[in-house]
This record gives structure tokens, sequence and C-alpha cells, in this order.
């Protein structure tokens, strides 16, 4: 039997997609947008990053989070499903990148092992860490090191530079923890220049809202963060909330669902649409099954190709062939610059 939590997400869910269809009936719908710009069906290119989710086990619930993640999930990949990652990164040489997510990836227990095993390949390796991580058990303390001596790409979101926007998005006390990890990671060399160790820092709009001009921001967060806090990073990426999990809860809660969607319709760019991620992406959950990209994943919508959907029945070709599976949400991606794990794209 589901447990009443469970029982109590399923009618949410259901009410909230009722809530979608009704107010999606003025909204154009993606494929159509796509076929306008001329990328229906979209097609990927050759897939280059490996981006693997490890698990939904978080130490923050942040309420803009995509995943859902927070301390009580339980979803977390196995060394089992860690090594079907490593065979099909040993057969593929077109994955040249490794995209570790979460949740707060390190706190699966086989964390540091797998990043080790991927090393070995020779891969170039992204965590994303969400930063307090850093200081929330003394056994991860030294995860700044642990990511030098490993040549990871750290990437880090910090909402605003300033403690209340932050706080307000992710937590009390979490913009203060932010900043001290940040000054841990510079301490080691990461987002010093010649280094080679890099930083990069993800802002996400607080409110019902498209984030601001990427380039312009990122000099204001260098500005900012060096003169109050003497904390350097390599590059700010800006991302666009996507209307799914609690960021559409917060939509339909505050009836901006609608106005909302309608600014990421209007802001639809075709070059933004040509360049989105999932062209050269495949995403890999916490149970092995694949995606187009980590929002699809976080709605349950595997890739269009069932004889290989899963780790354990990989076949590159198929997955190099495959149509990418659009939505409504895809608006999110290809607004204004567009938006990636990388930032704009446009």
């Amino acid at each position: 039997m589901k447990s009443l939590k469970a029982l109590q997400h399923a009618l949410a869910d259901a009410g909230h997609q009722i809530d979608i269809l009704e107010q999606e009936k003025n909204l154009p719908a993606f494929s159509a947008s796509m076929k306008t710009a001329g990328l229906f069906p979209l097609l990927p290119t050759e897939p280059t990053i490996f981006q693997v989710n490890i698990g939904k086990m978080c130490n923050q619930v942040c309420k803009h989070c995509h995943v859902d993640a927070g301390p009580d999930r339980k979803e977390i990949m196995t060394p089992a499903t860690m090594q079907l990652c490593l065979d099909v990164l040993k057969q593929q040489a077109s994955f040249t990148t490794v995209d570790i997510t979460g949740g707060a990836p390190e706190m699966n227990p086989d964390f540091r092992w797998f990043v080790q095993e991927i090393k070995k390949l020779h891969k170039h390796i992204i965590v994303r860490c969400n930063l307090t991580i850093i200081l929330a058990n003394k056994k991860y303390h030294d995860l700044p090191q642990f990511f030098k001596d490993n040549s990871i790409e750290v990437v880090s979101s910090l909402p605003f530079y300033t403690q209340d926007r932050t706080d307000r998005q992710r937590g009390n006390g979490v913009f203060e923890d932010s900043i001290k990890a940040l000054q841990m990671l510079n301490e080691v060399g990461y987002g010093i220049d010649g280094s080679g160790l890099l930083l990069n820092l993800v802002y996400n709009p607080a409110g019902a809202f498209l984030p601001p001009a990427q380039t312009a921001l990122e000099k204001e967060y260098k500005e900012a963060l060096l003169n109050r806090y003497n904390i350097q990073f390599n590059n700010l990426y800006v991302i666009t909330n996507m209307p799914i999990s609690r960021y559409l809860d917060y939509l339909l809660v505050s009836g901006n669902y609608e106005t909302y969607m309608q600014k990421l319709v209007q802001a639809f760019n075709p070059s933004a649409a040509a360049n989105v991620m999932c062209r050269n992406t495949l995403s890999v959950g916490w149970d092995g099954y694949l995606y187009d990209c980590d929002f699809n994943q976080m709605l349950d919508l595997k890739v269009a190709c069932k004889e290989s959907n899963h780790l354990s029945n990989y076949v590159h070709e198929a997955i190099r062939s495959r149509e990418i599976i659009l939505n409504q949400h895809c608006y999110g991606c290809t607004a204004g610059s567009g938006s990636s794990c990388g930032g704009a794209v446009a």
C-alpha cells in the first residue's frame, strides 16, 4: 500500500495537472514553435556530456529545486548502477564530460569511488556542489581538496550575492555557509586565475520572471563577492526556472503559472532552440534509466527508444538516432538567451 505522504503527493500532482491543462489551452504547443523554427523533430548531435544523477538525497530543501531533493529522499544510485555508467563510458569515447549531480551528490556513500573510477577513464568531471554540504559534517570538510586532487570542475548555486535573497530561496543560514565554502574552495586554488581549477556559480531567479543578461550579472557578482568577501570564481551561469516540481507548485499557488508560461512563449528564441543541451547531453537517472535531459528525468519522460532506455541495454546508435521528447516545459530552455546546465546558449 502507498503511504499517506505518497497518496497526498499523488493527489496534489493530479490536481496540478488539471490546473496546468486548463491554463495551457491558450498557449501554443512547444512542438508547433519548433516546427516554425524548422527544428521538429528535434534530433541529437553527437552526445558529449554524460550527466548522472546519483541520488535525490540532499541536506537542503530549496524552493526552486526541480529535483524535489531533500534529507528525506531515499532514491540513491547503487555501486552496481555506477558500474553500468562506467561500462558505457569505457565503450563510448564521444562522452568527454561526466556531469555528476543530485540532490547533493556527495551524500552518496560511493561518490568518491565513482569519481576516482571516472578519472581513470580520462574524462572531464563536473560536480554540482551545493556548497553547504562542505560544512554540513566533518566528513565533508575535505571536499575542496578532494575536488582539487581529482581536477574536478565545481558548479554551485548561489541565487544572489546577498544574504536575504539567497536564504529566501535556499533556507536560513545557507548564504553564510555558502560564503565560507567558497572561501575554502578559493584557499585550495578554485576560481583563481591560472590555477586551472574551475569554480562556476549558478543564478536562478527568485520569482516568476526570466533571468537577466548573463554577462552583465556575472560582472556584478564578481565585483560584489570580491569586494565584500574576497571571493573569486570563473563564470556565472544564469538558468531559467523550469515550470516543474517545487517551482511549478510555487507558480500554481501564487497564481503566476499562466503569466510565466506566456513570458516563456513570447521570448521563444530559435537560436536558443537550436542549441538546447538535450542535443549533446544524455541524462542518467539514479536507477539507470536514460532521459534527454535532467528536466525530462524529473517528469519521468524516458528517451524515445525502448530498445535502449536503460544503462543495462545501452545501444549508442539508438541513442544517437532518437527523437528528443518535447513538452511545454521546454519553453524554459528556449526563452531569451536560452538556458542550460551551462547557462545561456544563444
